[in-house]
C-alpha cells in the first residue's frame, strides 16, 4: 500500500510534467534492488496518470527479485516467492549483485546468505553460471538472468501504460563498478531495451527530493542515507539555484550537485536478519540436540529466513515478536519469541558500523552535522528504530527527515530523469543534475620503448568528476602499445574485484605509420592521440586512438603574379606581408574582371601569362586512425558477439515458451470456468423456459465428459486442445444462452423501438411546422423508413408468439437495435440540413452606381489596351 509520502510525491510530480509533443510514447525507470524490484512509468497518453509506480499481477508496488525454474516452467517475481521455502535450490536471488563477479566471489556470497543455488564456473570469463531445470535451454549467466528480470519489469510497465515501451533508466548503487555497469547494459540489450542512462540511486532520490522545492533563497546541504538489503551509503548533495534568461525573462532554476558518497558494501538489512537466523538456528539445534544442525538443510534455512524477515518487520513496531515455522526440519515445528532489546543486543556492532559512511562523508567534505539542512532516510532497513536512534544521537537531532518514501523515492526520481532524457516528454519545472564518478580512474601504457613514469600512468578521471565527460591525452611514441584502464587505488574498488585493472586494449598501426613517414622531414616527434569518455551511465572507456604526424617539406606551387596594374613604383625590399597583400589584391581584381563586361586587355594579358612554379616550405599534419582491440579477460570481459547472439536466441525461445504456457493456462482456466458456470446456469428454472429437458441433459453430459478429460488426460494438454473443446461446448451452449438472453433483451429492444417511433412522429411534425426549407422528399424518406420498421417489428413480434421458446428466435434484440440506429442516422442527416441564407437586397441607386463604376472600369481597361498596342507597334518599327 502506498504511503502518504509516495501519494503526495506522485501528485506533485504529475503537476511538473509537460508533454512537448503529442506523443503516446512512455518511458520507465527500474529500481533493480538485490531483493526487490520497483518500476515507475511516465506516460502522457490521454486517460493515464502522468507518473505512477507500477503494480504487479498481485497488485503490489514492489516485486521480489526472484527467478525460478520448476516443472519445466520459468517463474519470475511473486510466483517464485511461493516456491522459495519448498524448493530453495530452484530459486535464484540477488542476481544484480552477481553481475560480472568472479566465480569464487559468487560462491562465497551465496554460502554466506545460506542460498543453495547450484552454480558452475564458466571459461574464459571466470564467472559463475546458474544451473537450472530449464529443459534444453541449459545454464544461464547472471546477465541472462538479469535480462529476464528487466524484460519482466518492462512487461509490467507496458501493461500499466497500455502501450509499447523500450526507453528506460535503470538505477544502480553508487559502488557499482565499470564491469558491472557494462554487464547491466548488456543484460538490458538482451532484453531489447534502450537504456537512456544508468543513474546512481542517490541521484534518483535527490531528483525526487528537489523537484518540488525552491532553493533561490540559499543553498542546502542534504545527506541521503540509504540502508537497503545488502549495503549502506551516505551521499552529500548540495541544492542551489541560479538565474537564467528564458523568453526575455529572468528565471530561477534549481540544481543539485553530488559532492561525495561513502558506502559499506557488506552492511544492510540482511545482516540484521542473518543475526536473527543464527540466533534462532542455535535455539532450534539446542532444542533438538543429538548434534543436529539445520544449517546443512537448504529447505530448513529457507523456511527460517522467510519467517525471520517477518519477525524483524514486527519488531520495528513492537517490543516483542513471535516466530513460527511449521515442519522446519524432520517434521518438527519451531516456535519462539524475541524482544526488541535482545534483537538490538545481538546486532550491537551493526549500529556503530552504520554510522561510518555518514561520518566519512562529513569528514571528507569538511562539514559537521550542524552544516546539514537535512538527513533524508531511504531504504527499507532505515525503519529499524535502533538505527534511527543512533543516527539522531550522532547528528544531535530530535527528528530525522523522512519526506521521501523509503521504498519508492529512488524509482520515482529516476523516472524524472527518464522523462528529461526522452524526446517526447519534458519537465515543466527544471532541476539541473550534476552527478560524478564514484571511482577515480587511471590509464596506463605498456609497450616497447615506454618507460614507467608519470607520462605512462596518469590519473585521468579524479573521483566525483562530472558525468558525462570526454578527455584525451597525447603521447610521443612511434611503436604499437597497450592501454590498461584501472581504478585509482586499492582502497576503493568494487566488491568482488580481484584487480585494479578492469579493461585492457591493444593499439596497433602506429609502427606502420612511423615507418612510412620516418624518412620524411618530421617537424615534431610522432604522437598518438588517445580519446577517452566517461558516459552518463558512469562507464569509463577508451574509445579510439589516432596517429598524429607533422611534416615540413618543400612543395611546388604555381608562381603568382605580384605586379599590380597602374602601380607607379616597386620596392626591392617588399616584405612577405606586402607580397601576400599583392596576391590577394590581384586575386580579387582577377575575380572582379571575370564578373564584369568591361574589357581590360592589359589586365587579361597579365593574368594569362604562365609564370611557372616555385617551391615553398609547408607544414602538413596527417592523422591516421589506429586499430584498437579490447583484450580484457576475466569477469569484465565483454560478451563475444557469438555468445550474445546465442543468448538472445535462447531468451527469445524461452519467452515464446512462457507465452505459450500462459496461453495454455489461461485457456485451461477459461474451459474450467465455462464448465462450472454453465452447469450452474442449466440448473436454474429460467433455463426451463428456453430449453427442453432432453437438450439440457445432453449438454450436461457433454460438460461432464470434458470435465473428466480436463482432470485426467487434459492435465498435460496444450493450448490448442483446450481451445478446441471450449469451442465445441460453446457450439452447443451458445444457442441456448442466446435464447436465454433474448428472454429479457428482446422485449426491452422492442419497447425502445416503439418509444423512438413515437418520438419520431413528433420530430417529423416539428420539421413540417418549423423547418419549411427541408426537402419534402427527405422527410418522406424518413417517414417511409419509420413505417417499414414499425411493420417489421409488428410482424416479427407476431411470429415470435407462434414459436416455442425452445426454438430459434424469430428476431433478436441486436436486429432491432441495428434497424433503430439506421433510422436514427437518417434522421440526423436531415437535421444537419441548415436553413439557406437570404439573398441580399440591392437598392436602385446602388445598382446605378455599380453599373456606372463597371462602365468606367471597362473604358479605362480599353484605353490601357489601346496604349499598349500603340507602344508595341512603335517598338516593332524601331
Amino acid at each position: 500500500m502506498a504511503t502518504a509520502n509516495s501519494l503526495r510525491a506522485l501528485l506533485l510530480l504529475s503537476l511538473f510534467l509537460l508533454n512537448s509533443f503529442q506523443s503516446e510514447s512512455a518511458v520507465a525507470s527500474i529500481d533493480l534492488g538485490s531483493e526487490w524490484l520497483k518500476v515507475a512509468v511516465v506516460n502522457l497518453k490521454p486517460g493515464q496518470p502522468p507518473i505512477s509506480v507500477v503494480i504487479n499481477e498481485m497488485s503490489k508496488r514492489k516485486t521480489p527479485s526472484l527467478i525460478s525454474f520448476h516443472a519445466d516452467s520459468r517463474l519470475i517475481g511473486e510466483e517464485s516467492l511461493n516456491l522459495l521455502a519448498r524448493y530453495p535450490t530452484k530459486v535464484y536471488s540477488h542476481l544484480p549483485s552477481l553481475l560480472a563477479k568472479p566465480y569464487t566471489f559468487t560462491r562465497d556470497f551465496l554460502q554466506k546468505l545460506y542460498l543453495s543455488s547450484e552454480i558452475a564456473p564458466e571459461d574464459p570469463r571466470e564467472v559463475a553460471v546458474f544451473k537450472a531445470e530449464s529443459g534444453n535451454f541449459g545454464n544461464f549467466t547472471a546477465e541472462e538472468m538479469v535480462s529476464m528480470m528487466l524484460k519482466y519489469a518492462v512487461g509490467l510497465a507496458e501493461t500499466h501504460a497500455k502501450t509499447s515501451l523500450k526507453d528506460v533508466v535503470i538505477t544502480v548503487p553508487p559502488f557499482t563498478g565499470v564491469a558491472e555497469r557494462r554487464a547491466l547494459l548488456v543484460a538490458a540489450d538482451l532484453a531489447g531495451l534502450n537504456v537512456l542512462s544508468l543513474v546512481n540511486e542517490h541521484s534518483g532520490a535527490a531528483l525526487q527530493y528537489g523537484i518540488d522545492k525552491d532553493f533561490s533563497n540559499g543553498s542546502r546541504n542534504v545527506v541521503f542515507y540509504d540502508m537497503g538489503a545488502g549495503s549502506t551509503y551516505a551521499a552529500l548533495v548540495t541544492f542551489s539555484a541560479y538565474n537564467a534568461k528564458e523568453s526575455g525573462k529572468t528565471v530561477s532554476i534549481n540544481q543539485f550537485q553530488v559532492k561525495d558518497v561513502k558506502w559499506d558494501i557488506e552492511l544492510g538489512g540482511q545482516n540484521m536478519e542473518l543475526r536473527l537466523v543464527e540466533h534462532f538456528t542455535d535455539e532450534f539445534n539446542k532444542q533438538v540436540g543429538n548434534g543436529v544442525d539445520i544449517r546443512s538443510s537448504p529447505k530448513a534455512m529457507a523456511k527460517l529466513k522467510k519467517q525471520v524477515k517477518r519477525t524483524k518487520e514486527i519488531l520495528s513496531a513492537n517490543m516483542m515478536a513471535p516466530i513460527s515455522v511449521e515442519s522446519i526440519y524432520d517434521d518438527r515445528d519451531f516456535r519462539s519469541t524475541i524482544t526488541r532489546e535482545k534483537f538490538e543486543e545481538i546486532c550491537e556492532d551493526i549500529w556503530e558500523k552504520a554510522l561510518v559512511p555518514l561520518k566519512e562523508v562529513l569528514k571528507h567534505s569538511g562539514l559537521n552535522a550542524d552544516d546539514l539542512y537535512g538527513v533524508e532516510l531511504i531504504g527499507g532497513a532505515t525503519r529499524v528504530p535502533k538505527l534511527q536512534a543512533k543516527l539522531q544521537e550522532f547528528l544531535g537531532r530530535k527528528e530525522l527527515d523522512r519526506h521521501l518514501d523509503a521504498d519508492e523515492a529512488i524509482v520515482l526520481g529516476a523516472s524524472l530523469h527518464a522523462a528529461n532524457l526522452s524526446d517526447g516528454i519534458k519537465l515543466n519545472r527544471k532541476l539541473g543534475m550534476v552527478d560524478g564518478s564514484t571511482y577515480g580512474f587511471v590509464f596506463e601504457l605498456n609497450g616497447d620503448g615506454l618507460l614507467k613514469d608519470e607520462t605512462t600512468r596518469q590519473l585521468i578521471v579524479p573521483r566525483m568528476k562530472k558525468l558525462p565527460s570526454k578527455m584525451f591525452r597525447s603521447i610521443v611514441h612511434d611503436k604499437d602499445f597497450e592501454v590498461s584502464l584501472s581504478y585509482e587505488n586499492e582502497d576503493l574498488i568494487p566488491p568482488g574485484a580481484s584487480s585494479l585493472t578492469f579493461a585492457q586494449y591493444d593499439v596497433s598501426g602506429l609502427k606502420d605509420a612511423s615507418d612510412r613517414y620516418s624518412s620524411r622531414n618530421l617537424s615534431s616527434p610522432i604522437k598518438a592521440s588517445l580519446h577517452f569518455s566517461l558516459s552518463r551511465s558512469g562507464v569509463f572507456s577508451f574509445d579510439r586512438a589516432e596517429a598524429v604526424i607533422e611534416i615540413t617539406e618543400w612543395v611546388e606551387v604555381p608562381r603568382k603574379n605580384l605586379t599590380v596594374d597602374n602601380s607607379t613604383s616597386a620596392s626591392a625590399n617588399n616584405t612577405d606581408a606586402d607580397a601576400s597583400a599583392s596576391e590577394e589584391s590581384s586575386d580579387k581584381l582577377e575575380t572582379n574582371n571575370g564578373n564584369t563586361n568591361i574589357s581590360d586587355s592589359s589586365a587579361n594579358d597579365s593574368s594569362n601569362v604562365d609564370l611557372g612554379t616555385e617551391k615553398k616550405l609547408k607544414k602538413r599534419t596527417f592523422r591516421f586512425p589506429l586499430k584498437v582491440i579490447e583484450k580484457t579477460r576475466g569477469p569484465g570481459m565483454p560478451l563475444p558477439k557469438e555468445s550474445f547472439a546465442e543468448a538472445k536466441l535462447k531468451l527469445e525461445a524461452l519467452d515464446k515458451k512462457d507465452a505459450e504456457r500462459r496461453r495454455t493456462a489461461e485457456l485451461k482456466n477459461n474451459l474450467e470456468a465455462y464448465i462450472y458456470s454453465t452447469k450452474d446456469k442449466l440448473e436454474s428454472e429460467e433455463f426451463e423456459k428456453i430449453s427442453s429437458g432432453k437438450e439440457r441433459k445432453s449438454f450436461i453430459e457433454k460438460l461432464n465428459e470434458v470435465e473428466d478429460w480436463l482432470y485426467t488426460d487434459g492435465e498435460d494438454a496444450g493450448a490448442t486442445e483446450f481451445q478446441e473443446r471450449l469451442d465445441m461446448l460453446k457450439a452447443i451452449g451458445d444457442p441456448i444462452f442466446l435464447r436465454f438472453n433474448e428472454l429479457t433483451a428482446r422485449p426491452a429492444a422492442s419497447q425502445l423501438a416503439q418509444r423512438y417511433l413515437a418520438e419520431l412522429r413528433q420530430i417529423v411534425q416539428g420539421w413540417e411546422k418549423d423547418k419549411s426549407w427541408l426537402p419534402k422528399e427527405r422527410i418522406d424518406e424518413v417517414t417511409k423508413e419509420s413505417e417499414k420498421l414499425k411493420n417489421w417489428l409488428s410482424d416479427k413480434e407476431a411470429e415470435q408468439k407462434k414459436i416455442s421458446g425452445f426454438d430459434k428466435p424469430a428476431f433478436t434484440s441486436d436486429e432491432v437495435y441495428e434497424k433503430v440506429l439506421d433510422l436514427q442516422d437518417k434522421v440526423a442527416s436531415v437535421n444537419k440540413i441548415s436553413k439557406p441564407k437570404p439573398k441580399p437586397k440591392v437598392d436602385k441607386t446602388d445598382k446605378e452606381n455599380s453599373t456606372s463604376e463597371e462602365q468606367s472600369k471597362a473604358d479605362s481597361d480599353k484605353a490601357a489596351n489601346d496604349k499598349a498596342n500603340v507602344e508595341t507597334e512603335a517598338h516593332d518599327e524601331l
